[in-house]
């Protein structure tokens, strides 16, 4: 059920040609309460589509009565006529639902630097169909909405003693950090206020959705949006909530890896005795950028020397004559050098996994990328025909 498996939810996705295949494509979720908070985290990239500059203004008082979101167009670099195209959007929806424009988050994802009059009468139209058919099964028509290149919609759902968490999310490629190139959505029938909101979403992203680097290309349009109802009546320690909405974030980013355009692998490196977390980070993200590594995981090749020769690039603590790694299990260098044969790792599965041992410290952080295939050139060379 997705956004509607927690209380106080009503959702909806509706098609009105914004996709040539005739899909949904406008989704519409609304908070009943009796609680409307509200917290959202947005891409870092400077260049930022106008549903995100219209959102970043809304969530700043912690209130949201609604999210109206489409696919088919990111409505990105459309000028004054695409902040307009949002705004009256967001003037619609408050208008047939009864809320204040300010109130209502707008999201968009598709290709950027297109928009017209058609796009704009769309986009309304779908608002008004959408709210006319909300109901609080429509999670799942509304997780299939906001699909692009994805091949499946991604949902996730986290029930507590008296509470649950519910999401979900799109995303396929320009998937990197900050956020990766994702629209998700996150609902709960818990008792929050909107600082506890905003709290435990950032601390959830940070390790979830902020370490998913599956093609190192960031995004115009990423948001990730939580919304509380209260409607359960029950207000869980600060903790307990932080680690359910970890876990849906986790599964939905590990959905998101697993539908990324084009690949054959995914792979989780993990970073451990790394001096502090960051330093960690760095590590994991130099070798999931590395067009070298990712090529070789394609080809099946556990070529551990494109993991030394990456994170040699960082500013990191580790002597590189003292590091071992891992693949799938097999210990291929051990001090800087060679240890077990090539031979002897398997790298036909798709689940791969890399270990990095730093050996300087107790600090560790785990990465979430893809392998570069002939496939995703192929989809991303055409993604505008």
């Amino acid at each position: 059920m997705s956004v509607t498996a927690a209380q106080g939810f009503e959702a909806a996705g509706v098609a009105v040609g914004l996709k040539s295949s005739g899909k949904p494509d406008v989704a519409v979720v609304v908070n009943r309460g009796p609680l409307k908070v509200g917290a959202a985290v947005f891409t870092s990239n400077r260049a930022k589509a106008n549903p995100i500059i219209w959102s970043q203004q809304v969530v700043q008082d912690g209130v949201v009565e609604a999210i109206v979101l489409n696919s088919g167009g990111a409505n990105c670099f459309t000028g004054t006529f695409g902040f307009q195209t949002t705004h009256q959007t967001a003037e619609k929806a408050a208008e047939l639902l009864g809320v204040s424009a300010g109130d209502v988050l707008i999201c968009s994802t598709g290709l950027i630097g297109t928009g017209d009059e058609a796009f704009r009468a769309k986009v309304l139209d779908g608002t008004r169909k959408g709210i006319a058919q909300l109901s609080a099964d429509g999670g799942e028509a509304a997780s299939l909405a906001i699909m692009t290149t994805d091949s499946h919609p991604k949902r996730s759902v986290v029930t507590r003693d008296g509470w649950s968490i519910g999401g979900m999310a799109k995303g396929a490629g320009m998937l990197a950090p900050g956020l990766a190139t994702m629209l998700v959505v996150l609902t709960t029938d818990a008792v929050l206020d909107a600082a506890e909101a905003d709290a435990a979403l950032r601390r959830a992203t940070r390790t979830t959705f902020d370490r998913l680097d599956s093609d190192g290309c960031m995004s115009t349009n990423d948001q990730v949006t939580l919304m509380a109802s209260g409607a359960s009546g029950n207000r869980p320690a600060a903790e307990e909530f932080a680690a359910a909405l970890a876990e849906v974030c986790l599964d939905l980013s590990r959905q998101l890896q697993a539908d990324a355009e084009g690949a054959s692998h995914d792979i989780t490196i993990e970073v451990v005795h790394a001096a502090s977390e960051s330093d960690a980070v760095e590590v994991g993200r130099s070798v999931a950028r590395n067009n070298l590594f990712k090529a070789a995981i394609f080809g099946n090749d556990p070529n551990w020397g494109r993991v030394l020769a990456a994170i040699g690039t960082t500013d990191a603590e580790f002597d590189p004559y003292d590091v071992d790694v891992w693949m799938n299990g097999v210990r291929v260098c051990s001090q800087g050098g060679p240890d077990a044969s090539r031979d002897d790792v398997d790298l036909t599965p798709r689940a791969t996994h890399l270990l990095i041992d730093l050996k300087v410290g107790g600090a560790a952080a785990t990465i979430l990328t893809n392998d570069l295939t002939h496939d995703y050139v192929h989809e991303n060379s055409a993604y505008a025909t």
